[in-house]
Formats: C-alpha cells, structure tokens, sequence
C-alpha cells in the first residue's frame, strides 16, 4: 500500500519544525539533545546543518527525517504532520515521500546497480517511470553499470547510486548524512555536485548534516547548531565563511565528527 498522491509543499516549504524538542533519560541523568528548535527547509533548495561534536545535527535530521520522535514539537514534511501519523503511516511516508543517502551506501550486495536503486519502488509494489528512471540514472552517470553488482563498483560509484536511490521516488526531500564520509576528496566532490545538480536541475529539495566546510559550500544555505540549538543561519557559504562561523562556535572544536559529549546528544 502506498500514501494518496502528494498534496505539494506550498509556499515554498519542504520540511518546517517548531519548538522541537528531544530529551533523552529523565532527572539528573537527562541528556538534551535539542532545545526548542524552530527552523524551515526550503522547497527546491540544498541546505547543510553544521554545528561543533555534539551539538545536536544528527539528532535533528533523524527527527526531521521522522527516524526518531522528538520529546516536543511539531516536525512537517509536505502536508503531513508526522506527530499525528501512526507508525504505518509514518512508514509509508518515509518509505514513499522521503530519500535518504547515508554516511554508509546501504546497497544490497546480491542485487544488480538497477535493483538496487529500484528497491523502494519494488518494496512499495510501485512501478518505476521510465523516463524518469532514464533522467536519474543519466544524471548520476550510471547507465553503463546498471547490472554491475556493489562489489563490481568503487565507493564513489556505490555512493551515486545510493543518490539515485533517493531519487527515484520523485521525494518531497532527500536527506544526506554525512554523506562523502567514506569517500576520498575526489569521489565525495562527485557525490555533493550530484546533489546541487539534484537541486539545480531536477527541482529536488536536499537537507545534508555535514562535518566538512568544503560540503557545505555546495548548499545555498547553512544552518548551525550549538549545544542543541539554532545559532546562526548562513545564506551562499564558502568554506571559509563556514569555518569562520564554526571557530566562533567552538574554537577548539574536533571536526572530525559528531561525538557525543557527556552533556549533550548528537
């Protein structure tokens, strides 16, 4: 079973949430990971979340990307409200309105490069469109490796076609983490200009957690968090605007993750 067609995001909003919330444990050892949170995605556009180790980033994609439920707070993707959807419907919508691409490729070894991005489709019982399985395959450059397996391909090639994945849906956004995280510079740069041509040319909206200024050069905008809150808010970044950003943040800050300190969550 799949949701009803989609009812668009209007005004230009993917993805908006309000005095979001997440707690873990109770009294002295509670841990808050995110501390009333209002922020909004626009449709259409690449955005980046950045922030010091622990700071929260990952905490906030995983409930934006409703794979964790926030303590309070509203999260919306599209029209729906994912605090008032069950855990089917809040399934059907991750399985058939959002994409995911993660720091690890997530294919499955047994199946071919064209299987693997069709699975969702499969798993919904939806067929794919033809056209515009053709348009995403061409964009990430994989229609010479579509019966290739994952153990036939380089990381870089698994990573794209974890892209295409994402995409084959028609999503009404796609979230990334981390994800040029196993790649070498030269692949990852393939990768984040898949994503700004997702954006760019396929009217795609992308939310990335990144570590690495140079990623988030790629987006239109970066959204930074500190100790679970949204600080600062920065439209055209560069890598070193966004290093700037980041020095003030923390200046002794590890950018090498997004650890888990004794006082906060991811």
């Amino acid at each position: 079973m799949s949701l009803a067609p989609p009812v668009h995001v209007t005004a230009g909003v993917a993805v908006t949430a309000h005095g979001l919330r997440k707690q873990y444990g109770t009294g002295e050892a509670a841990v808050v990971a995110l501390d009333d949170v209002d922020v909004t995605f626009a449709a259409g556009r690449f955005t980046a979340i950045m922030g010091p180790s622990g700071s929260g980033k990952s905490t906030l994609m995983h409930c934006l990307a409703g794979l964790d439920r926030p303590t309070a707070g509203t999260v919306r993707i599209g029209d729906a409200e994912l605090g008032r959807l069950d855990d089917r419907r809040l399934t059907l919508l991750r399985r058939d309105r959002v994409g995911f691409v993660f720091q690890r490729f997530n294919l499955l070894p047994a199946l071919s490069t064209e299987e693997n991005i069709l699975l969702p489709l499969a798993i919904a019982g939806r067929r794919p469109e033809p056209g515009w399985f053709r348009q995403v395959v061409a964009a990430v450059g994989l229609a010479d490796r579509l019966r290739h397996r994952p153990a036939e391909l380089s990381g870089g090639q698994q990573q794209r076609v974890a892209v295409a994945r994402a995409l084959v849906t028609k999503p009404w956004v796609v979230f990334a983490d981390e994800p040029t995280g196993n790649l070498d510079s030269r692949a990852g740069n393939e990768v984040l200009r898949l994503l700004r041509e997702a954006v760019d040319t396929l009217g795609q909206t992308v939310v990335m957690v990144t570590h690495d200024p140079t990623a988030a050069a790629h987006a239109d905008r970066v959204v930074f968090l500190a100790d679970g809150r949204l600080v600062r808010d920065l439209a055209a970044p560069t890598a070193e605007r966004v290093l700037d950003v980041l020095a003030h943040l923390d200046p002794g800050a590890d950018r090498a993750g997004d650890a888990v300190p004794s006082h906060r969550g991811r």
